[in-house]
């Protein structure tokens, strides 16, 4: 095996691949088991085109919204239905693509994947087993620096899911409604508001370019808050990945028959 060091540099020469007696290869493991796992379960739910609405209590998954395909149920189609009905085209084909790309040019997901599915590192401290490193300045990844502009996206459809989770409350009767399926989608979206402000490019967007923040005291308050939701944001990308998937399961089994709804009132 090659040497972990530059001898130009006058280093030792080190024959192992790390010196770390430490469990390091297993946070990539967990990673790649954890992500490979979450993108199995959302492709064959973006594409199974069922069991995503429940018309009793205005429940609409996440995955399907906003729901624009022709084949949609037509209380579920909040902003109408254009796309044509195909299998290959999921329902919510229109926002996926960039929720996708948010998450793909993340930060955090970057050194996630890196590691986990391409040993780019594997680990800090342990070598790569690639031979040449370009970092980011080359196609596909060049694309990672388009991640400030798929954060406006991810804000207008976090807009989206958080009124899909209010007409929630409204039942089909037309009163209001309160139940288990309410709980679990409001929460979801708050979390996923937390883990869309608490990017690094929101973070830019509100305290960059500024010489002097005694000037613009209201964005650096807000700055503040965002920097300090910011140093949460691995464990949001992950908490909202879990939300997203139960909230989806969840109303998946209530629209399927599977279970019912714990209603609180009505």
């Amino acid at each position: 095996m090659s040497s972990t060091t530059d001898a130009s540099a006058g280093r030792a020469q080190i024959s192992e691949r790390t010196l770390r007696t430490d469990r390091w290869w297993l946070p990539p493991l967990a990673n790649f088991i954890g992500l490979t796992l979450w993108v199995a379960y959302a492709t064959v739910r973006a594409f199974m085109q069922e069991w995503y609405y429940v018309e009793q209590y205005n429940y609409l998954t996440p995955f399907y919204s906003p729901c624009v395909s022709t084949g949609c149920i037509e209380e579920a189609a909040h902003f109408g239905r254009f796309l044509p009905d195909v299998w290959w085209l999921p329902y919510a084909a229109l926002t996926l693509p960039f929720l996708l790309l948010f998450r793909l040019t993340c930060y955090y997901y970057r050194k996630a994947y890196y590691r986990a599915f391409w040993l780019s590192p594997p680990a800090c401290a342990v070598a790569e087993p690639h031979q040449r490193y370009t970092g980011e300045t080359r196609f596909p990844l060049l694309g990672q620096n388009l991640h400030r502009y798929f954060f406006y996206a991810a804000a207008i459809i976090s807009v989206i899911n958080t009124w899909d989770a209010i007409l929630a409350f409204r039942t089909a009767e037309g009163g209001f409604g309160l139940g288990l399926g309410n709980l679990i989608l409001l929460a979801n979206v708050i979390l996923l508001w937390a883990y869309t402000i608490s990017c690094h490019s929101c973070r830019s967007i509100i305290g960059g370019r500024l010489n002097h923040f005694s000037k613009h005291p209201v964005r650096y308050k807000l700055w503040l808050q965002v920097s300090k939701l910011n140093t949460k944001h691995m464990q949001l990308a992950w908490t909202t990945l879990a939300t997203l998937a139960i909230t989806d399961f969840y109303i998946m089994a209530v629209a399927a028959g599977w279970i019912s709804d714990l209603r609180i009132v009505g």
